[in-house]
């Protein structure tokens, strides 16, 4: 244990309630930490099943994963890793009819999504609930993250004002948070 974190610090990870946006190859290793410093309540909101060309990228799926839908596995991977943490699974796309209901229950939500709408979306939704969003993003071999709208600091939007992904000609998030 971090001196820093001590006992106190630890006890408040096991009571928090983590929102994991996105179990690609941000949100694989996102949530194997998560599981490992014993944080209390993981839910993992992910849509999308394994393909082929996610496994050299994403961690927790393997071959027979193939097909599956990635927020049940992840969650089965991170219960073995830490199987004193609760974990929900969320198998839908989180868009505007639904955000608030599913982010509302949570203390934390981390971006580690692929696509700017979903960004915004997130964001509007935590500024709009008073939540902490984490973000993750990967850019060619560069990466970045930011803590938005944490005790009424700066928010996604501040960062990145537009409502549209770039024109000036760079590939989306999807595209470069490809390697290989």
């Amino acid at each position: 244990m971090l001196p820093e974190i001590g006992l106190s610090g630890q006890e408040k990870l096991k009571n928090s309630k983590v929102l994991v946006v996105g179990a690609g190859g941000l949100g694989c290793p996102v949530l194997q930490y998560l599981a490992a410093a014993g944080t209390g309540k993981l839910a993992i909101a992910e849509f999308d099943t394994v393909n082929e060309p996610n496994l050299q990228r994403q961690i927790l799926y393997g071959s027979a994963d193939i097909g599956k839908l990635k927020s049940i596995i992840a969650a089965g991977r991170i219960e073995m890793l830490n199987d004193l943490i609760e974990t929900e699974r969320i198998n839908l796309k989180i868009d505007r009819t639904n955000s608030l209901r599913i982010i509302s229950d949570f203390d934390i939500v981390v971006d580690a999504t692929d696509n700017f709408s979903t960004r915004y979306l997130l964001n509007d939704s935590c500024v709009i609930l008073g939540k902490p969003l984490v973000h993750g993003a990967i850019y060619k071999y560069e990466g970045q993250v930011s803590v938005f709208n944490y005790n009424g600091g700066p928010t996604y939007r501040c960062y990145n004002p537009g409502t549209e992904p770039p024109k000036n000609g760079d590939p989306s998030p999807a595209e470069t948070g490809l390697l290989g």
